[in-house]
């Protein structure tokens, strides 16, 4: 089945409507993260069925879209038995659409389709407490930016002139690196202390040694639905349409092998050990109705990067970190992805300007996101000011970077009329070094 027109404008819109209701009662629950005006897509498995497959989060729960699409509740091609969303996605923007389409009012408090056919019910939803999600995506590449100016600024003026915290180019383009898509991990992975050459103050050679400064990078990240052909760019007016969903996305950082290695082509190990994402793909039509307003930029974008319209998006965001063994965790920030000074589509239009061809399930990482006060700060680097004013913890101790056992929890949502749409959790625990013996 091929779709050559997606669903209506209306029918779309309905979806978003804060006043509708699932006959799914978690999914009516104002603090969750997945109403039925969300419905993010995922790939999972359950002690059931040991076979990944595709579906979507609605309250406590996951509707199996391969069961509901057998049973013919949903017309679509048959992609949703895989273990990748890849197949799903290169379907195109209209299949997405007409697919939430579907399955909201599958879900809606007035559907009585699935609700009442007890057996199928049973094998279609399954509960989110007892699955295993898996990473969404096939990740043919990686890219992370650097798209704060707060950010930005804090590591110009700790490591430069703070009165030319800025270097010349940032204003003008959307800075990134090609970074380690082998690396990407899911949620819940744990995370290895990197190790590598670290230069030590005053010491005339480096060192070989475990990192000692590693660090969290709390960044969204969107997922390209839409390549373009190898020599044939992106518009910026037209770059949402290629963006399939957005994800939570901490890219952890060893600041000390950074520090040593990055002049003069930039990160390399210290960013490539691992980049940890959320297993939930909220799309750009759930997120529609929290557009906001572009900051301004100064000087006036080339017009390759101009597009009209609101393209920031009221996301709030927090990192929490858990010792081990603590039962407490502690709050270290809270920011907002409305902030971030380049857009998504600038991020796109300028990556493929030069004729970068991109391809379905490409990672996009938006960059350390932060705020203008040091409460807003998206990485322990600025928080501590390279390590010199440190954190006190709720349970007590310190830290002036992340130490063993310690669990980062990236969070995301946007509040809405008596519901949210969030992104779930963002999380990984540090485990040591390997030593010479490993």
């Amino acid at each position: 089945m091929s779709f050559s027109a997606g669903p209506t404008h209306e029918s779309l819109e309905a979806t978003r409507d804060p006043r509708l209701k699932s006959w799914i009662d978690s999914a009516n629950d104002r603090s969750s993260d997945f109403p039925i005006q969300n419905l993010p897509f995922g790939i999972f498995t359950d002690e059931v069925n040991p076979l990944p497959r595709a579906g979507v989060a609605v309250g406590d729960w996951i509707l199996d879209l391969a069961v509901v699409h057998r049973a013919g509740l949903i017309e679509c091609e048959p992609v949703f038995a895989q273990s990748t969303l890849n197949a799903f996605i290169a379907l195109g923007r209209d299949a997405w659409r007409d697919v939430r389409v579907q399955v909201s009012a599958l879900l809606a408090a007035d559907s009585d389709t699935l609700k009442n056919n007890t057996a199928l019910r049973a094998r279609a939803l399954i509960p989110r407490a007892s699955a295993t999600l898996h990473l969404p995506v096939d990740i043919p590449g990686y890219t992370d930016f650097y798209s704060s100016k707060e950010h930005a600024t804090n590591v110009g003026s700790m490591f430069r002139d703070p009165k030319n915290a800025l270097l010349p180019n940032w204003p003008e383009m959307p800075i990134g690196y090609n970074g380690r898509a082998s690396s990407v991990i899911v949620s819940g992975t744990p995370v290895r202390r990197p190790s590598g050459q670290i230069k030590l103050p005053d010491a005339e050679r480096p060192v070989f040694s475990a990192c000692r400064k590693l660090d969290i990078e709390l960044e969204t990240g969107f997922i390209v639905g839409a390549g373009n052909a190898l020599g044939e760019p992106i518009d910026c007016e037209d770059a949402e349409s290629h963006i399939f969903g957005m994800v939570l996305l901490n890219d952890w950082s060893a600041r000390d092998i950074q520090q040593w290695e990055y002049v003069p082509l930039g990160p390399f190990n210290a960013k490539g050990f691992a980049t940890t994402i959320s297993p939930w793909i909220v799309t750009l039509d759930a997120l529609e109705p929290f557009r906001a307003v572009t900051p301004k930029q100064e000087p006036e974008p080339l017009p390759y990067l101009r597009h009209t319209g609101n393209h920031a998006f009221d996301i709030e965001l927090e990192v929490h970190l858990r010792p081990a063994l603590a039962e407490l965790a502690t709050k270290l920030t809270r920011t907002n992805f409305k902030l971030m000074y380049w857009s998504m589509a600038q991020q796109l239009a300028h990556h493929t300007v030069a004729g970068c061809n991109t391809r379905v399930g490409d990672l996009m990482g938006s960059g350390t996101i932060s705020g203008p006060t040091p409460d807003s700060c998206g990485s322990l680097l600025e928080m501590t000011w390279n390590g010199q004013r440190p954190i006190t913890l709720d349970e007590g101790g310190e830290r002036r970077f992340i130490e063993d056992g310690d669990e980062l929890t990236l969070t995301g949502w946007c509040q809405g009329e008596g519901y949210r749409v969030g992104f779930g959790e963002c999380k990984g625990v540090i485990l040591p070094a390997r030593s010479a013996a490993e």
